[in-house]
């Protein structure tokens, strides 16, 4: 190699080495820049409150991003909305597979292998279970808020206010959840959203009955024009008797109710009791094909019998 072509070796490699370092700055300027847009932007949503939780660092963002990619993390997403709580559906299958992880341990250490699988499903039907008992807990205490969300509108449409006006002035006056989902709807309605798609997505989120004939008298009026604030009034009175009504039924049904969790937990407990009497009563007998099908038989029966029980004492008011 010439001496000259090493002097432009090494023109091109001094070159180029800036070149990058010109680039690396910049590339650390651009995200800089973009992180501190994203947290000014971000403590804005969250002093208008329309980002719940701004502040707290999420935990498993790889996990979360692939589910929000497929259908049954969308379902999840939208299941966990309704609930109210503040947990990503990344944040929530790490949780349920790490119980689901713990108990298939402690069942089959504590009772014997062949429990280790019934354990883990047991653990996804607690998880389902938990998120079932969080979303109607929320539309219970929602369907406790609607006489006196009611109530709110007729007055602020009494007064001359606008249905939209008056919904969101109710987002303000009204604690969670309905102060939350009326936010929503109000936040809906700033964007565009017609009134109709706007309570149609909050009837969906809290299904009931109540919310239904609230969402349906408000949708007719505002498409008819008619007079809004008789149909409120009489509407508020006919949800305060449902839901005296409904709280005497759930006084009535509270034994069943109980009983049909208290049943599970029996045969769960039988199984421990046996293995105490007797250690390794459950491994010889559940070492064979037949002591196995019983197992499974007599788990299927208790969950038959829980789903009967459970049927049986929903009365829909």
């Amino acid at each position: 190699m010439t001496p000259m072509d090493l002097d432009t070796l090494t023109a091109v490699t001094t070159g180029v080495a800036l070149l990058t370092c010109v680039l690396a700055v910049a590339g650390l300027h651009v995200y800089g820049r973009g992180r501190a847009q994203r947290a000014e932007l971000v403590e804005r949503l969250s002093a208008t409150g329309q980002v719940s939780g701004a502040g707290r660092r999420r935990r498993f963002r790889g996990l979360d991003r692939r589910l929000r990619r497929t259908k049954a993390g969308r379902k999840l997403e939208l299941r966990l909305a309704a609930t109210g709580l503040d947990v990503t559906p990344g944040e929530f299958t790490a949780c349920m597979l790490a119980t689901v992880a713990g108990l298939w341990l402690i069942g089959q250490a504590t009772l014997a292998p062949f429990f280790g699988p019934l354990a883990g499903l047991l653990g996804v039907w607690a998880a389902w279970q938990f998120l079932s008992w969080q979303r109607q807990k929320r539309i219970e205490k929602f369907i406790n808020q609607l006489p006196e969300l009611a109530r709110i509108l007729a007055n602020a449409t009494h007064a001359g206010l606008a249905l939209r006006t008056a919904v969101g002035m109710a987002a303000e006056e009204l604690e969670a959840p309905a102060g939350e989902e009326l936010a929503k709807v109000a936040d809906q309605l700033a964007v565009g959203h017609s009134m109709d798609d706007a309570l149609g997505e909050l009837a969906d989120r809290l299904p009931s009955r109540e919310l239904v004939v609230l969402v349906t008298t408000l949708v007719l009026s505002n498409r008819a024009g008619g007079q809004v604030v008789g149909a409120l009034r009489n509407l508020t009175e006919t949800l305060e008797e449902r839901k005296e009504t409904r709280r005497e039924v759930r006084t009535q049904l509270s034994q069943v109710n109980t009983t049909a969790y208290a049943v599970p937990v029996l045969g769960v407990g039988s199984l421990f009791l046996m293995n105490g009497v007797k250690d390794g009563a459950l491994e010889r007998m559940t070492g064979s094909p037949v002591g196995q099908g019983a197992v499974i038989i007599a788990f299927a029966l208790y969950a038959v019998g829980f789903v009967l029980i459970r049927r049986m004492s929903r009365i829909d008011v």
